[in-house]
């Protein structure tokens, strides 16, 4: 670094391509082996704030506060340079950004070579940032003189960048410090828009990431935001063939045979945050054509993952909104109906999953050529279904069941995400709600049960059957206990008449939805 070579670093948040920030020369380099614009400034990275006296002028009280709250780590200050400070490393501001990683690597090289590093992440501009050094070798090998390999970095994504040389304190970039955290130390901080739109044409970046398409896979990318549920079934009522998805771990099984890299939970944006840059860089070595990703929400780390995300998308995002969707299942004569009509009322589109079943086995070519392909020639002449001749391939064999049914879900789902898109409530009428993967898709899934006396009474009633063959297709019907296990709420009807019961589903629901709406 002395000599002006250029070494791959590792710092807590990602690799970075390192190089003597006070030298021109060293640092053009950097632009060069990375293809970056001149005009996209570097980060100095220093192994204490005694060091910003040095290189940045009228220091604010602001900057030793921040410091000694969250240095060494994930953030970087924007100050006032001195003229020490070349203006190829600011690209031609007049501000410089300076951190201290929090790597003893990488604090141990920069006080052996005395300098302050320069060190944008050190992938291939516009390409995904590197977490390990297999990614820096992917990159740069052949381009620069070292790579030192410090392990899987801990935080995944860079460092948040705040602007002190304005008042409010402005975020440039959400990074590994959540914005809540810089709220905490300063008091208000105003969000650039560049955080979640692109600059305009011939605006000037005042921090590197805001202006250029970033991170960004071969393939192009559409970020889906809004509920996970929700987007989850954007994703999978939109998906085509050859396409890839990048999603929350709890919703990579709706997605089958598609090329799927997952996030982490949910929940967790941390491990989101580890992992969103090798989701991204792992579908270069596939065939994928378009990519579609889960976005969590803005808080905490969830800022610097979703603009992550979304610069890799060139900001081409699609909101999936914050919808409920019900997922509903009970045995014969519990009174489903009259549930499923009591959150209609309440505003539910309400999708029967069977109906739409019997729909797409008459009009579903691809459905239809799968259960052809699986059972032979299933359907007659006319186009209709040979229920006897399927049915007597599949009830006396248990393999040829499940798959009979894996192909129904297969086509089933992602028609029913697709209709349920639009709609503030869905209510799924489903029997096989849990079976069939439609309950992932559910905030809340609610079997609804009643006493088998008065379910044998309502079946005779209803259908015109002897009592004894009511109870045999309520024997042949899962137990009371399996939605007891398996739904997040059981609704019982023991209600004398259906106007009653349909008054009472109302109310429950009513409070679910109150409930998760908060």
């Amino acid at each position: 670094m002395r000599r002006g070579g250029l070494v791959g670093i590792p710092t807590e948040t990602v690799y970075g391509l390192g190089a003597d920030g006070l030298n021109a020369d060293a640092v053009r380099r950097i632009f060069e082996a990375k293809g970056r614009p001149q005009d996209n400034p570097l980060i100095l990275h220093v192994p204490s704030a005694d060091w910003l006296e040095r290189y940045c002028e009228n220091v604010p009280e602001s900057a030793y506060a921040l410091a000694q709250r969250f240095w060494p780590g994930p953030l970087t200050m924007i100050l006032q340079r001195k003229s020490i400070v070349p203006l190829r490393t600011t690209g031609g501001l007049e501000t410089v950004g300076v951190r201290c990683p929090d790597h003893p690597v990488t604090l141990a090289i920069i006080e052996a070579a005395g300098v302050p590093i320069a060190a944008p992440s050190g992938n291939t501009s516009g390409r995904p940032s590197p977490t390990a050094a297999r990614h820096m070798i992917e990159d740069m090998s052949g381009k620069i003189d070292a790579i030192v390999d410090g392990g899987e970095c801990t935080v995944g994504v860079e460092s948040t960048i705040i602007d002190l040389t304005v008042t409010p304190p402005r975020l440039l970039r959400p990074g590994g410090l959540p914005l809540e955290a810089l709220q905490e130390v300063l008091g208000e901080v105003a969000v650039d828009k560049a955080v979640q739109q692109k600059l305009a044409e011939g605006e000037k970046p005042r921090a590197p990431g805001m202006k250029y398409r970033h991170y960004a896979p071969k393939a192009p990318v559409t970020v889906v935001t809004g509920d996970a549920r929700r987007s989850a079934a954007y994703i999978l009522g939109s998906l085509r063939e050859g396409e890839g998805v990048i999603c929350f771990d709890e919703f990579a099984p709706l997605f089958g045979d598609f090329t799927v890299h997952t996030l982490g939970a949910a929940a967790d944006k941390a491990e989101q945050a580890r992992r969103v840059f090798d989701a991204l860089r792992a579908f270069d070595g596939t065939e994928v054509t378009a990519i579609y990703a889960q976005c969590p929400d803005d808080a905490g780390l969830g800022l610097a993952i979703g603009n992550r995300l979304k610069k890799a998308a060139g900001f081409h995002t699609v909101d999936a909104g914050n919808g409920l969707i019900f997922g509903l299942t009970g045995g014969t004569g519990a009174g489903k109906t009259s549930a499923l009509r009591a959150l209609e009322k309440l505003g539910g589109y309400i999708l029967d999953c069977d109906a739409l079943y019997h729909e797409m086995l008459r009009t579903d070519s691809a459905m239809r050529g799968a259960i052809t392909d699986a059972f032979g020639d299933v359907f007659a002449p006319d186009g209709a279904l040979d229920r006897q001749k399927l049915g007597s391939i599949v009830f006396s064999d248990a393999a040829a069941l499940e798959r009979l049914n894996a192909i129904v879900y297969r086509h089933l789902l992602p028609e029913a995400a697709r209709r349920a898109q639009g709609h503030a409530i869905v209510g799924l009428d489903a029997i096989n709600l849990i079976e069939s993967g439609l309950s992932r898709l559910c905030c809340r899934t609610v079997g609804v049960t009643a006493p088998a006396e008065l379910r044998v009474a309502r079946i005779m009633a209803r259908d015109g059957i002897s009592e004894e063959y009511a109870r045999l297709r309520i024997a042949a019907q899962k137990p009371d206990t399996y939605y007891r296990q398996h739904c997040t709420d059981v609704l019982v009807n023991t209600a004398a008449a259906p106007e009653e019961f349909e008054a009472q589903a109302q109310s429950f629901f009513a409070r679910l939805i109150e409930e998760e709406q908060v």
